[in-house]
């Protein structure tokens, strides 16, 4: 057997699939002679040594006959059994492999022995897998990318399946990741509070910018509870709110600095000069305001100069005095 025959298929997978397209009067009379020749023919053309090899030729020989006095063959009945298998039936790979062998032993003994059973597990493994692809597939948005990942599928196996790039599975794995780190913070705070009441819990987590889907998940309380926390905590939310604001408008201040008037004026030249290097680089709005919010220009000037750049020569007049 070649080495690629062997990474692909076991031999006695592919006997069993050769006889399955073998015609039922191949499989029987004077008909089942040329028809092994013909097999054994096939098998050594894709590689494997069958017509030459004594033993792998009598295992031909015991497919065939065991299909025709059986009256169909095995490969039959175990492509029948899997294709009954739902995604519930094969999240127990190795479960339901012992199921399906132990069905079919009465009739294909020869399934269960030690070389075939390894087979037979990757066969429902696949299963699973293209179970798990046809489930994700009907998924809306993201959905389908999250089962598989979460179901462990190689990412090269979810954006071949799935027709999407290797930034967009990463970007979800990343979601997916920031999920469970935030999970486990939440955790890490009932840890600190586990002896308290209900009513503390909720305080505690939403003190600690927990969203409310988290706390009725992770500290099994009702949306009741959270509301009756929140009515309570009403004043100190406003009070939290507001400073919020307040901090978010300092800090918008502080990045688009003084406005004109509390320029002092040699730094009102120094502004303009700057600006007008800038706009003999580039002559677009975008790029202007970039470079001068890297250079810390006023806003209040970038916005003249992106408007009114003619007005900038009035304002260094009155700066130099």
């Amino acid at each position: 057997m070649t080495e690629k025959a062997t990474e692909q298929k076991p031999l006695w997978l592919s006997i069993e699939e050769s006889i399955l397209q073998a015609d039922a009067q191949d499989l029987s009379g004077a008909n089942l002679e040329p028809t092994v020749q013909r097999i054994a023919g096939e098998l050594d053309a894709a590689g494997f040594n069958v017509s030459k090899h004594g033993g792998n030729l009598i295992k031909l020989r015991f497919a065939l006959d065991k299909a025709s006095k059986v009256g169909r063959p095995m490969l039959k009945d175990l492509n029948d059994a899997i294709s009954a298998l739902s995604l519930e039936d094969v999240a127990d790979a190795y479960g339901t492999t012992n199921k399906i062998l132990d069905d079919m032993a009465e009739t294909w003994p020869e399934l269960k022995s030690a070389d075939r059973r390894p087979d037979v597990i990757e066969i429902i493994e696949d299963t699973k897998l293209n179970l798990l692809i046809a489930k994700a597939k009907g998924l809306a948005d993201d959905q389908g990318i999250r089962l598989l990942i979460e179901e462990g599928v190689d990412f090269g196996v979810i954006t071949s399946a799935l027709e999407i790039t290797d930034e967009k599975v990463n970007e979800v794995d990343a979601l997916i990741k920031a999920e469970i780190a935030e999970r486990e913070r939440v955790l890490g705070l009932l840890e600190k509070v586990a002896d308290k009441t209900d009513e503390e819990k909720v305080r505690h987590l939403i003190d600690n910018d927990v969203t409310e889907a988290l706390i009725i998940e992770i500290a099994e309380v009702d949306q009741g509870a959270i509301d009756n926390v929140k009515k309570a905590m009403e004043e100190e939310i406003k009070e939290k709110e507001r400073l919020a604001a307040e901090e978010a408008a300092r800090k918008k201040a502080e990045a688009e600095g003084p406005s004109l008037e509390n320029i002092p004026a040699d730094e009102m030249v120094d502004y303009i000069d700057s600006i007008r290097e800038i706009m003999e680089f580039s002559d677009q709005e975008k790029e202007i305001r970039t470079m001068c919010e890297q250079s810390a220009i006023p806003k209040a000037l970038v916005d003249i100069a992106v408007s009114d750049p003619d007005k900038l020569d009035e304002l260094e007049k009155q700066a130099e005095g």
